[in-house]
């Protein structure tokens, strides 16, 4: 007998947290993951602070936290750090309109796996909770300048580094479509590669360059630069 489920939704949906003292923005989440997944994703729980949020995922063991910053009874940054220490831890995104100076390193040390913008387009918010569970960070480029900032602040990074984290704030196919357009393939080529249509393939390159803020030219640069191996398309 065929199944009575949709074929586009998962058996078990990714369970996730909202962590913010406004609770306009816990119900403003809560609408959207609910109502724009498909089915892909279920708020189980909301919390206005980072100790009830501790609290409540020790029992409730979501997949997803997404964590605002400043709350009262200890901010977001030390919640995430006791999210992580809980013997089942959740992914954490942290929940943030600005990326201060210094929040996303102590983000990063705390445990968080990226940022979540609070004006983000609904399915981009989605789709961080979605790659964040299949274990892509999800760093946007803006977090990642400012990551990028912080560190250099403390320790300096080689050329090297720099170069692979800014290839890291690309989506798995944008950066699919600069490492093969670093090689000298053509779009045609890199559709090919990547079973996409050309369209789809410069759509990958330009999106890429628009985040990066770089030419053709510049995207191949920073490839060289990364050191990376030939990447190996499926």
């Amino acid at each position: 007998m065929p199944s009575s489920e949709p074929s586009n939704a998962p058996a078990s949906p990714i369970t996730v947290s909202v962590v913010d003292d406004d609770p306009m923005i816990c119900q403003a989440m809560s609408l959207i993951l609910n109502d724009y997944s498909q089915g892909r994703i279920s708020v189980v729980s909301t919390s206005h602070n980072g100790a009830d949020a501790v609290a409540r995922a020790r029992e409730e063991r979501p997949d997803v936290v997404l964590m605002d910053i400043a709350m009262p009874d200890g901010d977001g940054i030390t919640a995430t750090a006791g999210l992580r220490r809980l013997p089942a831890p959740p992914h954490v995104l942290i929940l943030t309109s600005l990326s201060p100076k210094g929040t996303v390193e102590r983000a990063a040390e705390a445990g968080a796996e990226g940022f979540v913008s609070k004006t983000d387009a609904p399915e981009e918010i989605i789709s961080r909770i979605v790659s964040v569970c299949e274990g892509r960070p999800q760093y946007n480029p803006a977090s990642q300048r400012q990551l990028l900032a912080d560190l250099h602040a403390h320790r300096p990074m080689t050329r090297r580094d720099e170069a692979r984290a800014l290839l890291d704030a690309l989506t798995e196919r944008e950066r699919q479509a600069v490492l093969l357009a670093a090689e000298g393939l053509t779009n045609q080529e890199i559709a090919a590669r990547l079973f996409v249509s050309e369209r789809t393939a410069k759509a990958h390159l330009s999106s890429a360059s628009e985040k990066l803020s770089m030419s053709r030219v510049q995207l191949a640069q920073l490839v060289g630069r990364a050191d990376l191996p030939s990447p190996l398309c499926r």
